[in-house]
């Protein structure tokens, strides 16, 4: 009956943790849309990131992730680029002033990062995308596109947010150093991570070849 109980208690809290870490993934309000392909790791910094970010400065930096916008494949690309500069556009709209915003296509691929007017003399959208986002995307690897895609979001996210901070003479207690550009902090956690994964997976592998 006890080991019953346990496990019920067992079941419970695991159904709870579930539930609420869907919550905090669907309440991410600096995540606009991402077709369920961010880490949810990387989620949770973001937020992090952007609400610190919010608070103490007013801007809020979004994420819009598109596995793919369903364009004609037979359309000419000039075509296809004005129909996700549409989507952009669209998006756009819904945003108040000041924010940044970075827009990942998968499909294509494409790339953007937009921000509203008073913060154009403070990011620098090409340092961003060509330092801090595509390099990682873009990496020759073993490593899973969406992982590289999370990193990268989150790299450029953070950096993004670093250098609004500055320009204001603040630093952010969530900040986590993205100064390191491709070989920045985030790029090495989920390196280490998917390194130390491998290694556990084979050696559990081993021990339990050793025991057959």
């Amino acid at each position: 009956m006890k080991q019953n109980t346990n496990l019920k208690v067992g079941v419970f809290l695991t159904l709870l943790l579930f539930f609420i870490t869907n919550i905090n993934a669907s309440t991410n309000r600096y995540i606009l849309n991402d077709d369920g392909l961010i880490d949810q790791r990387a989620s949770e910094k973001i937020y992090e990131i952007g609400n610190e970010l919010e608070i103490k400065t007013g801007v809020n930096v979004y994420v819009h992730l598109q596995n793919s916008y369903k364009i004609n494949e037979e359309l000419p690309m000039k075509k296809k680029f004005e129909i996700i500069k549409t989507h952009e556009q669209n998006t756009i709209k819904q945003l108040q002033e000041p924010y940044v915003l970075i827009t990942m296509e998968l499909e294509l691929p494409h790339i953007n990062l937009t921000t509203s007017d008073d913060l154009k003399e403070i990011i620098d959208e090409d340092d961003i995308l060509d330092d801090y986002i595509i390099p990682v995307v873009a990496s020759k690897d073993k490593n899973k596109l969406l992982s590289k895609v999370s990193a990268a979001l989150l790299n450029g996210y953070a950096q993004i947010a670093d250098v609004i901070a500055e320009s204001k003479n603040i630093k952010l207690e969530s900040s986590i150093g993205s100064g390191g550009k491709t070989a920045s902090t985030v790029w090495r956690v989920f390196m280490y991570f998917i390194i130390v994964t491998g290694l556990v997976a084979y050696t559990v592998a081993v021990l339990r070849a050793k025991k057959r």
